[in-house]
């Protein structure tokens, strides 16, 4: 199998199963783990996958972006830790935006219920869910709804959303690099959350390690623009602290 054949069945599969071993691929493509690796290097130097720790992730792009359903099955303990970790800023907060993608959605479900709360969400799982509880009010950003994470999008969210200060965002990304700031495949979804950070006093980004050093193809923020940044401990305590040079506070859980 030449090197271009098998480089392309390597992001086939990332693509397809979210994460790919080096172990695991070379055992499947009968090749040493060496070259493996040096398929994933090229891979990751034309931008399609992110390396990390034996394993590789795909980049999400103008042409490729996972559905919310895949995400449901990926890297959850580590969300669930992050989640938890981010909702603990919510501190006296009374109006709190909840990005779309499923590590906000998790910060959403631990918002608290025991006094009155305004959350603002493009997501309409997220709506449904915190709807359930008497003291919180949720508003909705209408628009059109993307079928892969189902979620608003468009001038309609983007323009109610520039009407309102919000006390504290909750936001998510496709990629996060120090280079490029924070990204996303979709103009669309970029417009939006570019208005709910400049409607919020405090920002919050949530995001798995994976997510880091990669870049897609809208930039709708930098990192210097959050407060906050909550990964999992997959981050190496050298690079958290080179993020954390650019402003916010970076927390490993």
């Amino acid at each position: 199998m030449r090197a271009e054949e098998r480089q392309h069945r390597l992001l086939v599969l990332a693509r397809q199963s979210g994460r790919v071993e080096v172990a695991d691929a070379a055992v499947e493509f009968g090749v040493a783990r060496e070259t493996v690796r040096r398929d994933l290097s090229e891979l990751e130097r034309r931008g399609l996958i992110r390396r990390t720790h034996g394993a590789a992730y795909p980049v999400e792009s103008a042409g490729f972006e996972t559905t919310l359903a895949r995400r449901e099955t990926q890297q959850v303990a580590e969300k669930r830790r992050i989640a938890a970790a981010a909702v603990q800023l919510v501190g006296e907060a009374e109006t709190v935006f909840v990005d779309e993608g499923y590590t906000p959605e998790l910060v959403a479900t631990l918002l608290p219920t025991d006094r009155p709360l305004t959350v603002l969400t493009a997501s309409l799982r997220t709506a449904s869910l915190v709807s359930a509880s008497d003291s919180t009010t949720v508003l909705l950003l209408g628009g059109r709804v993307r079928a892969g994470t189902q979620a608003t999008v468009g001038s309609w969210a983007r323009d109610m959303l520039a009407r309102f200060v919000i006390d504290l965002a909750f936001m998510g990304a496709n990629g996060i690099s120090r280079e490029h700031g924070l990204t996303t495949p979709d103009p669309a979804v970029a417009d939006v959350k570019t208005q709910a950070v400049r409607s919020s006093r405090r920002r919050v980004l949530v995001g798995v390690h994976s997510k880091f050093g990669a870049s897609s193809f809208c930039r709708f923020a930098e990192v210097g623009d959050f407060d906050t940044v909550v990964t999992d401990a997959g981050l190496s305590a050298p690079e958290a602290h080179r993020y954390s040079l650019l402003g916010p506070q970076v927390l490993r859980v």
